[in-house]
């Protein structure tokens, strides 16, 4: 009895110290903050999945999980997960493998490396939304630098209308993300790289590994954790991207280029239908979160390997 009170009066203390007590008031502001800004939206989604809704986004009925059983009904919504899915894993895979290519190139002693590190940190170091408009205009069907460029040197005497078809338009959509997220991986890649000593790759040339062998056995292992990190943060990045596409092509034309967080914007503040807008925001929840417990438990494991 008397060593259980000990540890009880030993554990109060902990936690109501005088550091303790100035640690939660310095962390209240943070808490409050989140409380309010994160915490209760969420819930308040969550809550909302399970009612229908007015224009004014009002709860007025509760109606259980009908709302999801109409959803997962509804072809389209499928098409939109498919889309998703295709979006995300294209941009993550093309992005880590081009930033992959791009770190090594910048890696390797020559004449005006500084000079492109730099210039392959713009459209990283950009504003999306400015980026997006950017591209906007490069696209565009009469007057885009890239229609242009293509009629001008006979490439493509008649190149489509990027953003008005459906395929085109979501290879354009895509295109714009990949260009602003190459960097991203790139840098990480490179800072990889550098941190990697260079005495593996010394006794590696004397036992006579080549390039694409040191690549293989010292560059690929010395940057595993890094390449699960950054394709996992890619992976939940890409997966949320709005910005590339609202601004080029508002998930059209025909819904081509609509992806979940695109559908939940669109349905929410567009089509006033808050109650379908708060079922999609748990889905992709639900799918994130899903995601990030799969990458975390495959890192561990490699990591207690």
């Amino acid at each position: 009895m008397h060593s259980v009170s000990s540890h009880e009066l030993s554990l109060k203390q902990r936690l109501w110290n005088p550091e303790a007590r100035l640690a939660y008031v310095l962390m209240a502001p943070t808490v409050l903050f989140l409380a309010a800004f994160l915490f209760f939206p969420i819930g308040y989604v969550f809550v909302m999945s399970f009612f229908r809704t007015n224009k004014l986004s009002e709860l007025t009925e509760f109606v259980g999980l009908a709302n999801y059983v109409e959803r997962l009904k509804d072809r389209e919504f499928w098409e939109t997960v498919g889309r998703s899915m295709v979006w995300t894993a294209t941009g993550v895979v093309v992005k880590s493998l081009m930033g992959m290519v791009i770190a090594l190139l910048l890696n390797v002693e020559y004449k005006g490396r500084k000079v492109m590190r730099m210039l392959f940190i713009i459209p990283w170091a950009s504003s999306v939304p400015i980026s997006a408009l950017l591209w906007q205009w490069v696209y565009h069907p009469e007057f885009g630098l890239l229609n242009h460029t293509l009629k001008a040197t006979g490439i493509w005497t008649n190149p489509p209308t990027w953003l008005g078809e459906q395929l085109s338009a979501f290879i354009a959509c895509m295109w714009v993300d990949i260009w602003a997220g190459i960097p991203f991986f790139a840098l990480v890649f490179l800072a990889g790289m550098q941190a990697i000593p260079p005495e593996l790759y010394e006794s590696g040339q004397i036992d006579g590994v080549n390039g694409r062998q040191a690549f293989r056995w010292i560059t690929l292992p010395g940057l595993r954790d890094l390449i699960l990190i950054s394709t996992m943060l890619s992976a939940i990045w890409t997966f949320n991207d709005f910005n590339v596409i609202y601004i080029l092509t508002r998930g059209g034309p025909a819904g081509a280029t609509n992806i979940l967080t695109v559908s939940v914007y669109m349905n929410a503040f567009v089509n006033l239908k808050f109650d379908k807008a708060a079922v999609t925001a748990v889905f992709v929840f639900l799918i994130l979160t899903a995601v990030s417990i799969v990458y975390a438990r495959f890192y561990f494991r490699k990591e207690n390997d």
